[in-house]
């Protein structure tokens, strides 16, 4: 079996740093606000954004215990899944992914993408999913795949947060508030973790009735940092009816972003997040002369 490291690549090219572009657009412009991108997407096209780098630690830490198999678990449309399954390839780890519901064919993009790259899929029933931490579920999974480092679902825990904290370091500009989509915290948590005083953080929530998320947040800083910060807030208005979906006004958004800016923001994640940000632009929220980051995973 290969022996690379996740920090050493082998057979992997990574852009890191990832570049940060600032954003010409008179909607910002006339509210005096500067917008970077820091263009974590464009970190590999397999494994981009927060996925490697919150699987970056997690991979070093499976090696390290000995496991050849990582087992992680997402819903159908799930880009954690997708990238689980590209990182067991690029890294020769097998891969298992446990997906919420039940199997539908043919395969949608991301459970094809995952299964053409080695993932082994199973399924499991809503009601039993709501307790996949559960001790009983886990061994149920280990008996039936063998020994697996479980990587939680969103590849979400302490050692993610850890490594979420690297794309700040990465960005040279001052900046006076960074912002990242949230589906469960953790990058949000780590970003958090490392800003400069005087700087906030703002996670736009692409959960329907997210709130909850920022008891996840507080969570993951105490687990990866033993201590919490104040320096940020979750924003719940923007996720258009919930994970994974999406109204004509958000297309609408995304289409014209595209023919602006030449860059084609992800549904699930990004475009809630950009359309969070251009609404708070366009209502005053941003101070003038506030430079904000979007960051696009």
């Amino acid at each position: 079996m290969a022996t690379q490291r996740p920090s050493e690549p082998d057979g992997i090219s990574l852009r890191l740093p990832s570049p940060v572009v600032e954003l010409q657009d008179d909607r910002l412009r006339r509210h005096g606000v500067r917008l970077l991108l820091k263009r974590d997407d464009l970190i590999h096209p397999d494994v981009p954004g927060n996925k490697w780098r919150k699987l970056k630690f997690n991979l070093e830490e499976a090696r390290t215990q000995g496991f050849h198999c990582l087992l992680t678990f997402g819903g159908a449309y799930s880009n954690h899944l997708r990238a689980t399954a590209a990182a067991g390839r690029y890294f020769a780890f097998d891969t298992v992914g446990v997906v919420r519901g039940e199997e539908h064919l043919p395969l949608n993009e991301s459970l094809e993408y995952a299964a053409s790259a080695g993932m082994r899929l199973t399924y499991m029933d809503r009601t039993t999913y709501r307790r996949k931490a559960d001790p009983d579920v886990l061994s149920h999974l280990t008996s039936q795949f063998g020994p697996c480092y479980i990587l939680p679902e969103g590849g979400s825990n302490a050692l993610a947060a850890r490594g979420c904290t690297e794309l700040v370091d990465e960005i040279a500009e001052d900046f006076d508030i960074i912002c990242s989509a949230c589906g469960t915290g953790c990058t949000l948590a780590g970003i958090a973790a490392r800003l400069q005083q005087g700087q906030r953080a703002i996670g736009f929530s692409v959960l329907k009735g997210g709130d909850f998320l920022s008891d996840e947040i507080r969570r993951f800083q105490r687990e990866a940092f033993e201590a919490g910060t104040n320096n940020w807030t979750l924003d719940t208005d923007f996720h258009f009816g919930g994970y994974a979906k999406r109204n004509p006004e958000l297309d609408a958004f995304i289409s014209d972003f595209e023919d602006r800016h030449g860059v084609l923001l992800d549904w699930v994640y990004e475009a809630k997040m950009m359309y969070g940000i251009f609404a708070r632009a366009s209502s005053g929220q941003f101070a003038p002369g506030s430079t904000v980051v979007a960051v696009l995973c």
